[in-house]
């Protein structure tokens, strides 16, 4: 249950009905369910409660403080991938301890950072970054714990924009010269060598994908043991999918069976990494139709939502199913459902089966939870979309809507002009 349900043709979150929201709040906004939050994450957490493990929500999905705190508070940990991410993880109160940090362009600052803070482990993408890592322990007398990031090329069967665990994509060390890239670590005086991780990919819809990976990553580990480096963490990443339309992606307890048989026998504490499949069904995009159009070929349905607010449609193709807030019954047409920027891929949805709308009516673009506003811009300079919580009858507003002076704040005309 993700808790956006209809009541007599009025689309609800939770306990409170969403054209009240964007009468208070106006539109565009996006709207997450508090109540779906915590239950995703609970479902997710239990799934794994037979083995020693860590589940890190990986924030890059959704970055929003209420959203980070509702899991900090859930017992999660935390996967970043940028000084920024952790700073947010921080103030949300995340314990460094619990905190992993991926990525392949980490800078010298961000690694000062981490090592301050005190994280639970790098993941490390490169042999040239494990040597920059160990410079700036050295230059702050720490030591920083490690884990190399091994792509397993195995083919995640997504989209390949999102796929990460192939020979041809930019992550990790390849499984074949892992094993080299671990002697070199293990000599590094200011590197806690302590982990391996894998990670192949996002929105995948089978359970195979991973198995395979973690025997190709198992049978690393076996021949680290066999030199004498013990490996004490695992991170498989995360990459579950979700619902957009038809797709039947495994549950988490269905994915967890796969994960724990595949790592039978590892005396290791495994740490995941979703993000996705906590927020993405959490969350939805609220947009108001400003014009209706049509040529001969097509009928267009402009709202107050476009590319900067959403961007995923327009670079991935992505589907996001379309529903009217209020449903009045009329008859279905067939049409794009587009937004007011000047590009031709400014999309939400393209030959969309809705109600027949019109100006003024609200639009609720459905699991937008994830990669939503975090991945927004001032594109067109527009302002960024405000973000608003429910939590049973109450809805809070939890990132204001930007003004017009925000558009303008840091920049300056320099005297020379």
């Amino acid at each position: 249950m993700n808790h956006f349900e209809y009541i007599n043709n009025e689309l609800y979150c939770e306990n409170v009905p969403i054209a009240k929201i964007a009468e208070k709040v106006g539109t565009p906004f996006y709207l997450y369910s508090h109540a779906t939050l915590k239950r995703h994450f609970s479902v997710f957490k239990d799934a794994f409660k037979k083995i020693d493990s860590l589940v890190c929500y990986s924030a890059k999905a959704n970055t929003n403080l209420a959203v980070l705190k509702i899991f900090e508070q859930a017992g999660s940990g935390l996967d970043i991938v940028s000084g920024g991410e952790l700073f947010r993880g921080l103030k949300a109160g995340f314990s460094p301890d619990r905190i992993v940090y991926s990525g392949v362009g980490k800078r010298a600052d961000e690694i000062d950072y981490a090592l301050k803070t005190g994280i639970l482990m790098f993941n490390v993408e490169s042999l040239e970054e494990l040597e920059l890592i160990n410079q700036r322990a050295e230059a702050l007398n720490l030591k920083a714990p490690v884990a190399i990031r091994v792509n397993p090329d195995v083919d995640p069967k997504t989209h390949p924009y999102i796929s990460t665990g192939l020979k041809k994509n930019k992550f990790g060390i390849d499984v074949n010269s892992a094993l080299e890239g671990y002697k070199y670590a293990v000599e590094k005086k200011h590197i806690n060598l302590i982990g391996i991780d894998c990670h192949i990919g996002s929105q995948l819809t089978e359970v195979r994908p991973f198995a395979d990976a973690l025997e190709n990553v198992k049978k690393l580990i076996y021949k680290l043991k066999d030199i004498g480096i013990a490996i004490t963490h695992l991170d498989i990443g995360g990459g579950l999918g979700i619902t957009y339309d038809d797709e039947v992606p495994p549950q988490p307890v269905e994915y967890a069976d796969a994960v724990i048989s595949s790592i039978n026998g590892l005396d290791v504490k495994l740490v995941l990494e979703p993000g996705r499949v906590l927020v993405g069904n959490a969350g939805i995009l609220i947009a108001k139709v400003l014009y209706r159009k049509r040529n001969d070929l097509k009928e267009f349905v402009i709202t107050d939502a476009g590319m900067n607010d959403l961007l995923r449609p327009s670079i991935y193709k992505a589907f996001h199913a379309v529903e009217p807030v209020i449903r009045k019954g009329t008859e279905k047409i067939t049409a794009d459902i587009v937004g007011p920027i000047c590009e031709t891929g400014d999309f939400l949805a393209t030959d969309c089966h809705i109600e027949d709308v019109r100006g003024g009516d609200l639009l609720a673009v459905m699991s937008a939870g994830a990669y939503g506003f975090t991945m927004s811009s001032n594109y067109c300079s527009r302002v960024r979309i405000a973000e608003v919580m429910v939590k049973d009858a109450e809805f809070q507003v939890v990132n204001q809507r930007q003004t017009y002076e925000d558009l303008v704040k840091g920049e300056s005309i320099p005297a020379f002009i």
